[in-house]
């Protein structure tokens, strides 16, 4: 089996931006850079589970699939927003954190793939390894719904 090389045109260190041109992708957004990986996990980060009667935004992540397992990167970061009770989604309170320490502040890096009804990144740059990211987002009543949840990345 023959080991993979990359034929990466720009990476974000040279070229000073969060794009990169990888196999097989017009362009990737670079969701994690493999420093910010390697800093220390955020301390008692969980899942949350609101099973609870609630009027606040729901969010759903469709991909990577929370059964998927470990995925390959570029990854495909897929959610979708639900509001209740007549309220609308307000894009802009949209909140991507990356959960370590210090947390890192993803939001400006996927602001052109947000919308009202959710996120979607084709083709997200994560280095190996598992990454607990929070979304959090508000309608325009002021509630707010929050999810947190793992991407796992393998090489």
């Amino acid at each position: 089996m023959r080991p993979f090389v990359s034929r990466m045109v720009c990476t974000a260190v040279l070229c000073g931006s969060a794009t990169v041109l990888a196999p097989g992708n017009a362009s990737a957004v670079v969701l994690i850079t493999p420093q910010e990986a390697a800093l220390p996990d955020a301390v008692g980060v969980q899942p949350l589970d609101k099973r609870g009667v609630t009027r606040a935004p729901k969010i759903v992540v469709l991909s990577p699939s929370p059964d998927a397992g470990a995925v390959r990167s570029p990854v495909n970061l897929l959610l979708k927003f639900a509001s209740y009770g007549g309220a609308a989604i307000d894009p802009l309170s949209v909140k991507v954190v990356y959960l370590k320490t210090p947390n890192i502040n993803l939001t400006q890096r996927i602001k052109a793939s947000v919308t009202a009804s959710g996120i979607d990144v084709d083709a997200a740059d994560v280095p190996p390894g598992t990454h607990n990211i929070r979304v959090e987002v508000k309608d325009n009543v002021g509630r707010t719904g929050t999810i947190i949840f793992p991407i796992l990345v393998t090489n």
